[in-house]
């Protein structure tokens, strides 16, 4: 009765980002794979025991990965790409060194990376798949099994976890030269595959197989719907006649609509391929009725339904109470229900007892991942009516956090509140067009043809980030931390200078990260010390937390860019993030509506670029990577996400002079289905990631006939490769297939910070030669 369940854990942060470190020290050949291998499994071990003693009943295995999960699923399938099977055979690569080569490239080999997209509407970007028509699929990779039975050696019988078939050729693409069919196609093929992983599982003992279909929550074509018609009948009937194990059906991010329910859940309970079925009430707008719809539904087939009631994506407690009365609400019984988290909590921190400098009324709102683990008890033991004196005292103190949150000093600002009263329209639009704007620009900066600039961040070296740390913790002075920082400055501006770059940069070598550095000048905003999450690999980031109202305290770029362009005449980029992405990429209050919020913010990013233009600044971008990703995954809530969101954007933006020009940036997203919006914005540039597609992605720009300039990013920075001058050459002539190219810039596809000096003036330099050589053929 009320069992536990939870999704998949978080092990980016296990032991002080022990698997960041390890990973890494492979990479750099300073430990080998059995030395690799050995650390990822304490990590694994150490996850699996914290659950177990935290009384979760339904613990995943597989939920970890070296990498991406979906990187992990090519290879478990045995559907690498091509170049990838040739460059493993030529240089005779272990399973493990392939692995990290689909997922950064080959530098020796000039061998491309995967192509790297968000996944759903969150921050992880995972490693698209890449199939052809004739695409073969088998048993690849025993990592699912080993870990199963890893965890079962520790007297620990998991659910092993597998993302579907369905989603999985979802989000896959068809690979170059393979462009005319779907990869939903080759679901015959792969489900074979499956059957086989299936049944092989429960040969080992595995008495709960967890099967992933997040895609059941979009909207679908029809064809998706076949799809998820035909799925469970083709592999019940490949499963073996002995087959013992449960299947957990696996959905979050979203409601499942009664139209897709109605693909899964078939009238005859023999016919449905599950037993337990996953939902995400935490994203739900109105979850009593989600609760309703699905248990009625559930309870016709007699089957059992997994509650998603504790977020696995936000950091604040859950209103367990609250929480209590919507389970009751159930029409299903005890026996049939399970309480669980509503997604993997890979995308909250680890451990909110390693923070000791939050203050500690704000700390008594939030639950990282270990803490979520806890309210997982609480309500299982509320619900049993086995409270022990300690857990009731818990739940008690769950109570009063959430009364005082609701009043708290701590939150609300009644300046900030005015402010966002008195926005007009006005505010929130240039006072004239972008063509009038374009031409008075290009008169002003005389800018050549297919200028080059960089996104905006330069490698940040062991040398800066220990200066970083040394001034965090009292070491060095503000004075000689400055001066270090000015030092760099000087450095990167006259290294570009040097190289013939067009618009410079200062570098960022001040920003420990995009959106936590802005967010110490930002009332509202806290930072943690350990909160990290993973984004890719072995990328972390800290989001920051948004808990109350916010303005700006102090100006948070306005040195450093002023300071490096008094070292320059050529025109220097202010670097600012812009108010969505700030938003998306925070844990965000959940006591008022986001676009609130994200106004909030757009102000005091307007304050900011305003005290920018004051002091010279004529170029200033403002970056948006996270527009497309905060995108509702329904269809029907989109519209009023992209008119807040954009008009946020333009509020943080609009209210300069004609001659100021203003960039913004976006990298990994597919933009045809907001390519109106992009254009909307109006900023005067916009750069883009394109490499990794080839491209492709300046179709929709093409097809919509995007009337402002776009930087297509010719390099892939995410990858360890120096691309070649004809390489970035091709591209660049590419792109002018797609666009005028007046309206073109050359730079990379995203910032520097990660990459290393000596690859970067490489890539660099090769860029600006491509530009040049073309401008001498133009």
């Amino acid at each position: 009765m009320f069992q536990s369940n939870v999704i998949g854990f978080s092990y980016f942060n296990n032991q002080n980002r022990k698997y960041k470190r390890l990973a890494e020290k492979f990479w750099q050949g300073l430990i080998n794979e059995t030395e690799l291998r050995k650390g990822f499994s304490e990590i694994r071990e150490e996850n699996w025991l914290l659950q177990k003693k935290e009384q979760v009943d339904l613990i995943s295995s597989n939920d970890f990965s070296p990498y991406d999960r979906m990187l992990d699923h090519v290879c478990l399938l045995g559907c690498l790409p091509e170049r990838f099977k040739k460059l493993q055979k030529k240089l005779n690569l272990s399973e493990l060194e392939v692995y990290y080569a689909m997922a950064r490239g080959e530098s020796s080999e000039q061998v491309n990376a995967m192509e790297l997209t968000k996944w759903f509407d969150t921050n992880y970007h995972y490693i698209v798949p890449e199939l052809s028509k004739e695409q073969t699929f088998q048993i690849g990779s025993n990592k699912i099994f080993e870990e199963f039975a890893e965890a079962k050696a520790l007297g620990i019988n998991t659910k092993p976890s597998l993302i579907g078939p369905v989603t999985f050729l979802m989000l896959s693409k068809e690979s170059e030269g393979s462009k005319d069919f779907s990869c939903l196609e080759l679901l015959d093929r792969l489900t074979e595959v499956y059957a086989q992983i299936l049944n092989k599982l429960s040969e080992q003992g595995a008495e709960l197989i967890q099967l992933e279909e997040p895609c059941l929550v979009l909207d679908l074509d029809e064809a998706q719907k076949s799809a998820y018609r035909n799925f469970q009948e083709l592999l019940q009937k490949k499963l073996d006649p002995n087959f013992k194990a449960k299947i957990i059906l696996t959905t979050y991010f979203e409601e499942i609509s009664p139209e897709n329910f109605e693909l899964i859940c078939k009238k005859e309970s023999s016919k449905n391929l599950w037993e337990i079925l996953h939902i995400d009430l935490v994203s739900s707008e109105n979850s009593s009725e989600y609760l309703k719809r699905i248990s009625e539904g559930v309870s016709a087939v007699g089957k059992k339904l997994s509650l998603g009631v504790i977020n696995g994506r936000n950091i604040w407690i859950n209103d367990l109470k609250k929480t209590i009365a919507l389970i009751e609400q159930s029409q299903l019984e005890p026996e049939q229900l399970i309480l669980g988290t509503s997604c993997s909590l890979l995308h909250v921190p680890l451990d909110l007892e390693t923070e000791n400098k939050l203050e500690p009324e704000l700390k008594s709102w939030m639950a990282f991942a270990k803490q979520k683990l806890e309210e997982l008890r609480l309500l299982q033991g509320s619900l049993r009516k086995n409270l022990g004196d300690a857990e009731q005292a818990l739940l008690e103190k769950n109570t009063e956090a959430i009364s005082k949150r609701k009043k708290s000093s701590l939150i609300y600002r009644e300046q900030v509140e005015s402010r966002g009263k008195k926005v007009t329209p006005a505010n929130r639009k240039r006072e004239t067009d972008f063509k009038s704007r374009q031409k008075l620009q290009k008169e002003l900066f005389a800018l050549p043809i297919f200028p080059t600039t960089t996104i905006g961040s330069f490698p940040q070296t062991p040398e800066v980030r220990q200066f970083r740390s040394k001034y965090k913790k009292g070491e060095i002075s503000e004075q000689a931390y400055d001066q270090f920082l000015r030092a760099e400055i000087e450095k990167v501006i006259s290294y570009q200078e040097k190289i013939g770059m067009d618009v410079l940069v200062h570098g960022e070598f001040e920003r420990n990260d995009m959106v936590e550095y802005f967010g110490q000048y930002l009332t509202g905003f806290t930072t943690s010390e350990n909160g990290w999450v993973q984004s890719y690999g072995t990328r972390g980031v800290k989001p920051p937390v948004i808990y109350g109202d916010i303005e700006r305290i102090s100006d948070m770029s306005v040195k450093y860019t002023e300071y490096a362009q008094s070292l320059t005449r050529k025109k220097v980029k202010g670097m600012l993030t812009g108010p969505v992405t700030i938003l998306q990429w925070s844990f965000v209050r959940d006591d008022q509506p986001r676009s609130q919020t994200a106004d909030q913010i757009a102000l005091a990013i307007l304050d900011e670029v305003q005290a920018l233009e004051k002091a010279g600044i004529k170029i200033i971008q403002i970056d948006e990577p996270a527009y497309r990703e905060g995108l509702p995954l329904k269809r029907e809530k989109r519209a009023k996400y992209l008119k807040w969101a954009t008009e946020a954007f333009r509020l943080s933006s609009s209210q300069v002079a004609d001659s100021t020009q203003i960039h913004t940036h976006m990298c990994y997203s597919e933009f045809n289905d907001i390519i109106e919006q992009i254009a909307e914005m109006d900023a005067d540039v916009i750069t883009i990631e394109t490499s990794r597609s080839d491209m492709e992605l300046l179709e929709a720009f093409v097809d919509f006939k995007y009337p402002n300039e776009i930087g297509p990013g010719i390099y892939d920075v995410h990858s360890k490769n120096v691309p070649p001058v004809e390489r970035i050459k091709s591209l660049i002539e590419k792109s002018c297939e797609f666009l005028p190219k007046e309206n073109i810039w050359v730079n990379p596809d995203c910032g520097l910070k990660t990459r290393g000096w000596e690859e970067t003036k490489s890539s660099l330099e090769n860029m600006v030669a491509a530009a040049v050589q073309l401008r001498a053929g133009s």
